[in-house]
């Protein structure tokens, strides 16, 4: 596959020139549609807003929302300037975005007034009270001396902050031959995206991604599914996390689709979502279809338009890609595995492998990406069939962390190599497995437990929707064996029913020595299950029952 070299803002010109009326982005609910010349027009007005307030190449304009239809135009405005877009997790607090405003140096904040049970505007006159007594674009903020104007995405106004109605209209003061100029000095080499990372290992790190990087990747992850400009891709996966803004987006503009767009994760507004605007493919982690093939009324769509889409962000159980593959008619769907530092994918199973190995594994390397698994005490190459560190190499690889070399030297290694901290083996005839992080593997009385193993194993019941294996301290055996259980509705299981169904079946060391049953998993708002989280609520549940581990 010969690389791209386009800037996004390029890939989204040649379509609004070659299809000008072709549906990029489309909101079901509410028939919002824009046409690649529409949607263009509109993020080039935006862009000259942005330059309006004092926004260069470079700057760090943060972006604090969900899925809302100003998100891509935000987005693609950015890119057409040469700022870098820092995504927010729609989750953060104020401790987490007072870190994130600080340590990326964030100039320009574009937010909505919240998500969820998050008040954002209060949030952030709490974090910066300068705001309320500052004209638009000239806050001094003493905590944070980099910012410099906060957005209101819609048509709200709030103190000290400009709304995108205004910005659009300020647009109109900018010469296009301005916006032109500055256009002509972006490289597809420049950083147009910076994540951070969920911060399971220490403070979160900005991931900095090039046009190189993501357009490429997305154009790799569209060809896995055999993409074509016909395609109609469901996105019910946030736009701020990688899934949404690579290998969703960046699918999308590098073959010329369409995007239906769902603002909130809502499993009937997916399935009525794929039946209004025919849908062919469909994205989401496990969890995600779990919810839509367990919804009452999940009978009463026509899916029969699906037939391809991704499910990544987790390990995904076997009976569950049976079930997308039979129930929602989407027998091309493949399975997509990396990092946010590999921009993000490293390997996806294709359309033309069984359906056993799209159940099983997370398939072979993407197109010019290089993989490995090495010991990861040793650092040397495992043999097939042997577990070890999973490490990759090639044009995907994140620029760095922003302003953290250290820890940039630390994941990629003298040769280029980037080291995932997932486990992993390579089967004989060249697909990856994944076993689990280095840091989530169990070890019981000097016994490797991988918790995928014990999951797959016990999702076999039928009562059970879902589960999820961690380890806890055991003072006798180092660590101890935990599952917890989401069942059916209507179902009924006991912690000894569980055991029982194990005995005889599995080692009696990987039967889990306690059971809890749960109603939902602690998510981030990307839909990965914090198991952290998990061990910490089953030492506390146990303390309440008097139980000590031992």
């Amino acid at each position: 596959m010969q690389l791209l070299d386009y800037t996004l803002g390029e890939l989204l010109e040649k379509y609004a020139i070659e299809a000008p009326d072709r549906e990029f982005m489309v909101y079901a609910d509410r028939n919002l549609r824009f046409t690649y010349s529409q949607f263009n027009d509109r993020v080039d007005q935006l862009a000259k807003g942005l330059l309006y307030i004092g926004v260069v190449p470079g700057d760090n304009v943060g972006i604090w929302a969900n899925n809302v239809p100003d998100w891509l135009t935000f987005m693609f405005a950015t890119a057409k300037i040469g700022a870098v877009l820092v995504t927010i997790n729609t989750s953060y607090k104020s401790t987490e975005l007072e870190y994130l405003l600080r340590n990326a140096d964030i100039h320009t904040l574009c937010m909505v007034d919240g998500f969820r049970d998050s008040d954002y505007v209060n949030m952030i006159f709490d974090l910066v009270p300068e705001l309320k007594n500052s004209q638009r674009g000239s806050l001094k903020s003493e905590k944070f001396p980099k910012l410099t104007n906060v957005i209101f995405i819609g048509p709200q106004k709030h103190r000290g902050m400009y709304n995108t109605s205004e910005l659009m209209l300020l647009g109109s003061h900018i010469d296009e031959f301005e916006l032109e100029q500055i256009k002509e000095n972006i490289s597809c080499h420049d950083v147009v995206n910076m994540q951070y990372t969920s911060g399971t290992t220490g403070f979160p790190k900005g991931v900095m991604l090039t046009h190189h990087n993501i357009l490429n990747n997305g154009f790799a992850a569209g060809e896995c599914m055999k993409f074509t400009s016909r395609e109609r891709l469901l996105v019910c996966v946030p736009l701020f996390h990688c899934f949404g803004c690579v290998l969703a987006l960046c699918a999308v503009i590098t073959h010329g689709c369409t995007m239906v767009m769902v603002e909130d994760f809502d499993p009937l507004m997916v399935l009525a979502s794929v039946e209004k605007e025919k849908c062919t493919a469909l994205y989401g982690v496990p969890t995600m279809f779990i919810a839509e093939l367990n919804h009452p009324m999940f009978g009463m769509f026509d899916l029969s338009s699906l037939r391809t889409g991704i499910m990544a962000g987790a390990l995904c159980p076997i009976e569950t890609m049976n079930q997308v593959m039979q129930k929602m008619n989407m027998k091309d769907i493949i399975i997509v595995y990396g990092l946010t530092e590999t921009s993000p994918g490293m390997t996806a199973t294709r359309t033309h492998n069984s359906p056993e190995v799209r159940a099983t594994t997370v398939g072979f390397e993407f197109p010019n990406v290089e993989v490995k698994i090495v010991n990861p005490e040793t650092g040397k190459d495992s043999p097939d069939g042997e577990q070890g560190e999973i490490c990759c190499r090639g044009y995907n690889l994140m620029k760095g962390y922003y302003n953290n070399p250290e820890e940039t030297a630390k994941v990629i290694d003298q040769d280029g190599w980037l080291h995932s901290g997932d486990l992993g083996v390579k089967t004989p005839d060249g697909f990856y497995r994944i076993t689990g992080r280095i840091k989530d593997l169990i070890i019981r009385g000097g016994e490797n437990i991988s918790p995928r193993e014990i999951e797959n194993f016990i999702y076999t019941i039928s009562e059970v929707e879902a589960v999820e294996v961690v380890g806890i301290p055991s003072k006798k055996y180092g660590e101890q064996v935990v599952a917890f259980v989401k069942l059916k509705t209507d179902a009924h299981l006991t912690e000894e029913d569980i055991q029982e169904f194990c005995r005889g079946k599995i080692a009696r060391y990987k039967i889990p020595q306690f059971v809890f049953f749960v109603n939902e998993f602690p998510m981030t708002a990307s839909g990965k299950i914090q198991k952290y989280k998990l061990r910490e609520k089953s030492l506390e549940l146990l303390k309440k029952s008097g139980i000590e581990v031992v």
